[in-house]
């Protein structure tokens, strides 16, 4: 197990160079000769010498001493920023994961073991209509229904648990603030995770393991939990991983609906406003998260199948 999880925290470190020279160069190389930038961006943010110095000298300045830079707007750390939004994106992102479990793997389960019965046309019309809403017209509409017209949850806005730069305090309102966020990453994220449950479940019902275990007298209860989801849990850990990482993107346009200050907030912002350095260091803290999850799933991944754990010894040996 050593030998797999040294093997995919290297691959990581490859990755985490590339992903940092690609930010460097989309955010601090091409946009040199455009004026407007040049004008607006202080002097210690402008390229002296090669490329590559200017690259090793930020990475290093990332690494050693976690220094994205100065906003070009307020002059504040960037990293003082992308600490003050993180528990706003990882309290929606949490809480949406809830909401989003709860809905697809029950509904999942019971349409593939009622195929073609009303409850399994029902997620169907789930499937579809989540993958079809974009998040910011849901994230709307839930706004306007129950934030405007029948006023039980505000519409936008975010409350923090301990008052430190919101204006109000307490879990109650923390809550009540995230309840319609939490419910558009949900939704939107629970379509195709309910779909991809039914397709796994119904194809393990046709293994020999589940025929044998009916041919013996195990009622459909018994087969679910005793050999049914031992067989589902690892590729479900893979989806759920995998389908977290990349919902992260939605973030960006569920934070903005809601007006929330996180990291995707804080993003938009950057972008609107023509922030380099804010713009730049979001979007490296998005995609370092995204990393940092999906090792997470395949350490974990690893754990659970020792097929993996025993190709790796093979491959070291």
């Amino acid at each position: 197990m050593g030998s797999f999880v040294i093997g995919r925290i290297a691959s990581y470190v490859l990755l985490f160079f590339a992903v940092t020279l690609l930010v460097f160069v989309a955010f601090f190389v091409m946009p040199r000769n455009d004026s407007r930038v040049a004008r607006r961006a202080p002097t210690e943010y402008r390229l002296h010498g090669g490329m590559m110095g200017e690259y090793a000298h930020y990475v290093w300045g990332f690494v050693r001493h976690g220094d994205l830079g100065r906003s070009y707007g307020t002059r504040e750390k960037v990293t003082t920023r992308l600490v003050q939004a993180t528990p706003v994106t990882l309290s929606l992102v949490a809480g949406g994961l809830i909401v989003w479990l709860v809905i697809a793997i029950p509904l999942g389960m019971l349409a593939a073991l009622r195929p073609r019965s009303m409850l399994d046309r029902g997620s169907s019309f789930v499937v579809i209509f989540g993958l079809s809403i974009h998040p910011v017209l849901l994230g709307l509409v839930l706004s306007y229904v129950f934030g405007h017209r029948l006023n039980v949850l505000p519409a936008r806005g975010y409350c923090s648990v301990d008052n430190l730069s919101t204006g109000c305090d307490g879990l109650a309102r923390w809550a009540e603030h995230l309840v319609l966020p939490w419910i558009t990453f949900g939704v939107v994220n629970a379509a195709l995770f309910t779909m991809m449950i039914r397709a796994l479940v119904m194809e393990e019902l046709n293994e020999e393991y589940v025929r044998t275990a009916r041919a013996k007298g195990a009622g459909p209860g018994r087969v679910v939990r005793a050999h049914l989801l031992r067989n589902v849990t690892l590729p479900l850990v893979t989806m759920v991983g995998v389908q977290a990482a990349t919902s992260l993107g939605g973030v960006v346009f569920i934070e903005s609906v809601f007006d929330l200050p996180g990291l995707g907030g804080m993003l938009r912002r950057g972008a609107q406003q023509r922030d380099l350095p804010l713009t730049a260091g979001s979007v490296l803290f998005l995609a370092l998260a995204i990393m940092a999850l999906n090792l997470i799933v395949d350490i974990f991944y690893g754990l659970l199948d020792p097929r993996i754990r025993t190709a790796a010894r093979t491959a070291v040996s």
